[in-house]
């Protein structure tokens, strides 16, 4: 089976902030164009671009008014055909957000939804009756504050949204709905791009009792907001999705190679991952917020994620990202204590190992760390409403570094949309290119390592027991055996592995063994590769 996503690693660009060439201080598509060459550089199979389509930008183009445009701030569609025609001709693969979820409340079927009850689209949005009181139908929250529903005075009705006011849901159970999505799919594979991820997909349909959700368990829930009090067991996770990602199937089959990847949020996403890539009739892959959202990297943790995926075909294939647009950058969550330059090779080191596809998100190749971004500079609605019981997203977000003397970094000629930390400029691009122990040129190693080993692109994966604070699995795939260790511990920890084949270092973080030996102790936060056969 000759599938190009399956154990593929996607270079996530967010537009916005990866290079602006007509000097507004927003990044565009003509620069990510003029910066796919050093995306192919790092051995990367595919591109995942954010949002670029017409958007009032209320949350940054995840508020679509038009599906089938692109907003003018980066380009047009011929923009994004040289964008796609130069990815291919680099050997990328070209894959790109469709937010099924909800539109911006500026979209044309929001506006005719709303003007009345009995309109050819009045039933294309989440609408409810207030209670007798006036009161919202149910006490389901937005996920960036405040309750999920807006009272709307044309119709006399509230609408739903399950995150900014500007953002209606759209009612999934209309097979209407769903047929127009569909050919919105179609319209981008018709131009040729090699697939979807999936945005926020298992918010889609919503329990058409509008029945309360229950109150959090201790254990999971947080007072930091409303939505994190609640268990979102009736706005999200319905049961009818996997119907839906079945009919996107059916459109992505007429089509050669196309990947199919869900976001999937929620308490306890694994159930609803391994539903959404059941069989041969969903989606191709899923990921969750269980690395994102996680606060350190300890073994245990890890240990009961992977532990989830027992590489039964009927699961599905898993995907993995530590950082993205959505969560604040790993190299700041993990490991904090630790020399920045040991940590982000570690981290790197575990992604690279991980059974599934890797996503890498933009300046993560740099060991790009939290920006800071000061109040008054802050553009995140979820940030403006939550300040400040919330990092926010912003400094997720701030510019691409690629000179470290140039003026904004190389990203703009003007001011950028957020503000580039200084910090940052000596992790710039231009500083690691030529610099071969640079935490850049670590990166390009140890994908070429991947990329090169069938163990680690597309073996099994098994736990291997260890003392508490080491993490150790083995990829085996053809004639290959690869252990990994890492730990994540603060003390050195002695072990040995079971199996007695001669094993070959391959690549290491810190105190490792030396090449051929088999390893007795493993440094604080230190890793290593080795390889033996079979």
């Amino acid at each position: 089976m000759n599938e190009w996503w399956r154990g593929a690693i996607i270079y996530q660009i967010y537009p916005r902030s990866f290079l602006d060439t007509n000097g507004d201080g927003i990044g565009d598509l003509n620069g990510i164009t003029q910066k796919l060459d050093y995306v192919a550089s790092l051995g990367v199979d595919g591109v995942w671009i954010s949002p670029f389509f017409k958007s009032p930008m209320d949350d940054f183009g995840y508020d679509v008014s038009d599906y089938r445009c692109v907003d003018p701030i980066f380009g047009d569609l011929e923009d994004f055909d040289e964008l796609l025609e130069r990815a291919h001709d680099l050997g990328l693969k070209l894959i790109i957000d469709q937010v099924y979820s909800h539109t911006s409340s500026q979209h044309a079927w929001f506006e005719e939804s709303r003007q009345s009850r009995d309109n050819p689209k009045a039933d294309w949005y989440v609408w409810a009756d207030a209670k007798v009181d006036g009161t919202p139908p149910n006490n389901w929250q937005s996920a960036f504050g405040s309750a999920a529903w807006t009272w709307d005075s044309r119709r006399q009705q509230y609408y739903l949204h399950n995150f900014v006011s500007s953002q209606p849901d759209l009612n999934l159970h209309n097979t209407e709905v769903q047929d127009e999505l569909l050919d919105v799919a179609r319209f981008w594979l018709d131009r040729g791009v090699d697939g979807f991820r999936l945005d926020a997909i298992n918010f889609a349909m919503h329990d058409l009792r509008l029945r309360d959700n229950p109150p959090a368990p201790p254990d999971v829930r947080s007072e930091a907001r409303p939505y994190f009090m609640q268990l979102l067991k009736y706005n999200m996770d319905h049961g009818d999705v996997p119907k839906l990602l079945g009919r996107l199937r059916e459109v992505t089959d007429a089509y050669a190679d196309v990947l199919t990847v869900a976001e999937v949020g929620g308490h306890s996403p694994l159930q609803t991952m391994q539903s959404y890539t059941h069989g041969e009739s969903r989606l191709n892959t899923a990921y969750s917020f269980d690395f994102l959202s996680t606060t350190d990297l300890v073994a245990g943790r890890v240990r009961d994620i992977l532990g989830g995926w027992s590489g039964k075909d009927e699961e599905g294939w898993p995907s993995w990202a530590f950082s993205n647009h959505d969560a604040p950058r790993v190299a700041s969550r993990w490991g904090a204590e630790v020399e920045h330059s040991q940590r982000v090779r570690l981290i790197a080191l575990l992604q690279i190992c991980l059974r599934g596809n890797m996503f890498l998100y933009q300046g993560e190749e740099l060991g790009l760390t939290q920006a800071n971004v000061p109040f008054e500079k802050l553009q995140d609605p979820d940030a403006l409403a939550n300040w400040p019981n919330t990092l926010g997203r912003d400094g997720a977000r701030t510019p691409m570094p690629w000179v470290c003397d140039g003026e904004q970094a190389g990203f703009s000629s003007v001011d950028p949309w957020l503000p580039i930390d200084s910090a940052h400029n000596f992790l710039a691009a231009d500083l690691q290119q030529d610099d071969p122990e640079s935490t850049l040129n670590f990166f390009r190693h140890v994908i070429s390592i991947r990329k090169a080993s069938p163990a680690l692109t597309c073996g099994d994966l098994e736990i291997v027991d260890a003392p508490q604070d080491l993490l150790v699995f083995t990829r085996r795939g053809q004639d290959e055996l690869v252990y990994c260790v890492f730990n994540l511990g603060s003390e050195t920890v002695n072990w040995t592995p079971g199996e007695g084949e001669p094993m070959k270092l391959r690549v290491g973080v810190g105190q490792c063994c030396q090449e051929g030996e088999p390893p007795m102790s493993v440094g604080s936060f230190c890793a290593y590769v080795a390889f033996a056969k079979v």
